[in-house]
């Protein structure tokens, strides 16, 4: 072991000792961002960046479970990221697609897919479909697993959603504007009967948003670390997590 590796062990097991698990946030966000930049600075391949990033989320849900997190969500794959070229989209599919079937063959957590399925390839949807199935009965960290998501694609299929709903209903659009507000609109999103994420976590060193979870995330707290995803730390993790406990939220007040 490296005496760099020891040092951050022993500040990790630090920080973990002084962390106050009452305050612990029980949604987290987490932006996956960086790791073709990681894959870049250490000479590897896109795809080998990917790869990194994919091994890493066994890591950050088990230190999740350890400090008592209770839904955590992936973004995995935005929908700007359907655009980039087939060379590289398509491996990186498939690496997310086996990242999907590991999570769900571990037998510690739930997976549900947030995004739109229309939008991924067939090859994909069955994938996700079989995870959530299959996982359906763990009564371990829920585990949302952004891919093909887009924030503003998600309050757009809500309306949607919402409006075919009342449509079959026989509701009128003028009795329809008189009881349409804000729980309403939240019942048709992808994480309806889940609390908004409390944290939201963005690796690389960007500081915005990108659209995740526009809706869900109007009264939670950011913590941007400038690591590459694949490089993020158990150390880095706890970090958040005091940080978040310092804050004093306010929901807007």
């Amino acid at each position: 072991m490296k005496l760099r590796d020891l040092v951050y062990g022993l500040y990790a097991r630090r920080v973990e000792g002084r962390l106050d698990h009452a305050q612990v946030p029980k949604h987290i966000g987490v932006i996956l961002d960086g790791n073709r930049r990681w894959a870049r600075a250490a000479g590897g391949t896109t795809e080998q960046g990917h790869k990194a990033g994919a091994s890493k989320i066994q890591e950050l849900l088990g230190w999740c479970d350890e400090t008592d997190v209770e839904v955590v969500t992936l973004w995995m794959l935005s929908t700007d990221n359907l655009d980039r070229p087939e060379k590289e989209l398509i491996p990186l599919l498939g690496i997310i697609e086996d990242a999907v079937r590991d999570l769900a063959a571990d037998g510690r957590w739930r997976i549900h897919h947030v995004g739109t399925m229309d939008l991924l390839p067939a090859r994909t949807q069955v994938v996700l479909k079989e995870a959530e199935q299959a996982t359906d009965h763990i009564d371990g960290i829920l585990v949302n697993v952004a891919i093909g998501y887009g924030g503003r694609q998600e309050i757009a299929d809500a309306v949607r959603s919402l409006l075919l709903d009342h449509a079959s209903k026989g509701t009128s659009f003028e009795e329809l504007a008189e009881i349409v507000d804000i729980d309403l609109i939240s019942e048709h999103l992808y994480t309806r009967g889940q609390p908004d994420p409390d944290l939201v976590i963005r690796t690389s060193g960007e500081q915005r948003l990108s659209g995740f979870m526009l809706w869900q995330s109007a009264h939670s707290e950011y913590y941007f670390c400038e690591v590459f995803w694949p490089a993020f730390r158990k150390v880095d993790f706890l970090r958040a997590l005091r940080d978040y406990a310092a804050r004093h939220r306010r929901y807007g007040y």
